[in-house]
């Protein structure tokens, strides 16, 4: 039995890039042998083991064959007679294909290093073209390696547009479609992902609705800067859908089955973003109005992500007065309205007479 570290922990180690998770290759093993050296396995059909003391994943070196459309079509035979090199041929990227023993000797044999050292994302064999899932994840290692001046080899580029003219994108399920979109949000440079896509062709299959926004010229440098301001994968993600083109967030959301939480920041950032960054200087009764459609007086706590969502998509914000001003709201007491006499509409009237009153104070030349 040989045990090898793999993939991304190897790739980001010789590019002094931080490594959160490590995998590794066992070479000459049956599942027998693991299951006896007590790792647990992670499935029945898939030849992944958690090691009982770190909780890594080992997976048997295994060969993988095409057998149905998109990224779960496959039948993987795993072996002790499996290499190294069989199990690293079948892998996306030659950054990628690179194992490390436990000399830490680097085992390379698609040449992942010369391709470390040009900078460059290339597909490690024509299989490439098998899994459509591989277009996302060369366009998201695209947005986290940029700024080191990576970029995809032209030749994979070629592939990816390739693939984009099948239908094999079009078996991708909405949620690893948005998985791996979530995870681009959290890159250096999500813009660089969507660029990578729309290059590819492949924007029209995954996320259509991007295709007029990525069509003008300047988006990418306006929601580059956003995203350089804000590391908050939700509150990029509600930066973008505020910079698109002719999108129905509602829809786009439903479609991807985004999480509720991103589909409501989107949707508020949206319609209220351009009247919110001049909260101050609106009018009492539109102060009102807004913190209602907002529902920020019941859920005060939605105010500080619409507040980092603002300060990505304006210059300058025009909002001292709403903290306040909930902080007040807050205080009303419907109870002591009651003891007055106040029921029904006319105790929903007295609370919003005293809501505008709170409001009033904070109109520009009173407060």
């Amino acid at each position: 039995m040989e045990i090898y570290l793999v993939g991304g922990a190897v790739r980001d180690q010789l590019l002094n890039y931080p490594a959160y998770d490590k995998d590794w290759v066992v070479v000459g093993a049956t599942a027998d042998e693991m299951l006896a050296n007590g790792y647990q396995p992670v499935g029945q059909d898939f030849p992944v083991f958690i090691h009982p003391d770190t909780g890594e994943e080992y997976a048997l070196a295994r060969t993988e064959r095409k057998s149905g459309k998109g990224y779960t079509g496959f039948n993987y035979h795993a072996d002790p007679s499996v290499t190294l090199e069989e199990d690293l041929l079948r892998r996306d990227l030659t950054i990628n294909a690179m194992a490390m023993d436990q000399q830490q000797q680097i085992i390379d044999p698609y040449h992942g290093q010369d391709d470390l050292n040009r900078k460059r994302l290339r597909h490690v064999s024509p299989a490439f073209s098998e899994d459509p899932l591989r277009v996302l994840r060369v366009a998201r290692f695209a947005a986290r390696y940029a700024h080191l001046g990576f970029s995809v080899a032209d030749e994979t580029l070629t592939l990816m547009q390739q693939l984009s003219q099948t239908d094999e994108l079009e078996h991708l399920t909405a949620e690893r479609v948005w998985k791996e979109f979530e995870r681009a949000l959290t890159e250096r440079s999500p813009e660089i992902f969507l660029q990578v896509l729309h290059q590819s062709g492949a924007i029209k299959k995954v996320l259509p609705e991007l295709t007029d926004t990525l069509n003008d010229p300047d988006f990418s440098k306006h929601f580059a800067i956003l995203c350089h301001k804000n590391e908050s994968a939700i509150v990029r993600f509600a930066g973008l859908l505020s910079l698109a083109k002719n999108i129905d967030i509602l829809r786009f959301c439903d479609r991807l089955r985004a999480p509720n939480s991103y589909k409501e920041l989107a949707l508020q950032c949206n319609k209220h973003h351009q009247q919110l960054a001049q909260f101050d200087h609106l009018d009492a009764q539109t102060k009102l109005d807004t913190l209602l459609q907002l529902d920020l007086i019941r859920r005060p706590q939605r105010l500080p992500q619409l507040r980092l969502c603002l300060d990505t998509l304006h210059d300058t914000v025009q909002l001292d007065s709403l903290p306040p001003i909930l902080e007040q709201i807050a205080l009303i007491q419907p109870k002591q309205l009651m003891a007055e006499g106040f029921t029904g509409p006319a105790l929903g009237e007295a609370i919003n007479h005293q809501r505008l009153s709170i409001c009033q104070q904070y109109d520009r030349g009173i407060e």
